[in-house]
């Protein structure tokens, strides 16, 4: 598993994701788009020293936003999903959300499981560009 992002549980991602221009060093912002699989708008950010930011508003982080709660999840990298969701399911680890396609990562597939550190995402790896 390699760290890939925080996601991050917004109302509003246009206005989430002007606070995040002016505070941090963004190197591009994808568009906002709406994920019918995972019922959340999305945008993904990429800061000038790699690391990446997922903008998610919605009712998949409803509750979170009712709570002030920002921090959604973090996103692991993984060359096997499957394999990756059976150990962390041996550990303790829940399944929320089987391995469904992401639109905003080109369809890899992405994964939701409960654990002692919170939300966990899977994404799988985009094996074409290893």
């Amino acid at each position: 598993m390699r760290f890939h992002h925080i996601g991050v549980a917004c109302k509003d991602i246009s206005e989430t994701l002007k606070f995040v221009q002016k505070s941090f060093d963004v190197v591009e912002a994808s568009e906002i788009i709406f994920d019918k699989k995972q019922d959340a708008d999305l945008c993904l950010l990429e800061l000038t020293d790699g690391s990446h930011i997922e903008l998610v508003s919605g009712k998949a982080v409803e509750k979170f936003v009712a709570k002030r709660q920002s921090l959604y999840h973090t996103c692991w990298q993984v060359s096997d999903i499957e394999q990756a969701i059976a150990k962390l399911y041996d550990n303790g680890a829940i399944l929320i959300s089987p391995p469904t396609e992401a639109i905003l990562f080109d369809n890899r597939k992405v994964a939701f499981l409960f654990s002692d550190i919170g939300i966990i995402e899977l994404l799988e790896e985009n094996l074409s560009a290893v």
